[in-house]
């Protein structure tokens, strides 16, 4: 199958002309990134990975999500942990 498929895809290559191909320009896709000092640092925290978690306050509740536990809390957002 693989073997059809590339003769399919040579008579389309030799047909192409010199002048169809453009050159490639080096400064096509310049990725230019803002100066370090304007960056503003992310405030999202990342979840606790623990091999048991718990609830820690009537906030927090328990929630199952591919196959992993997860505590979420509405209260304070430092509490979230995952299991595992």
């Amino acid at each position: 199958m693989f073997r059809t498929l590339l003769s399919f895809s040579r008579p389309l290559i030799s047909r192409a002309k010199p002048a169809q191909i453009r050159p490639i320009n080096p400064h096509h896709h310049v990725i230019t990134t803002p100066p370090l000092s304007t960056t503003v640092p992310s405030l999202v925290r990342g979840m606790k990975i623990r091999s048991s978690v718990k609830i820690m306050c009537d906030g927090c509740s328990v929630v199952r999500r591919k196959g992993r536990v997860y505590i979420l809390c509405a209260k304070n957002p430092r509490h979230k942990q995952r299991q595992g």
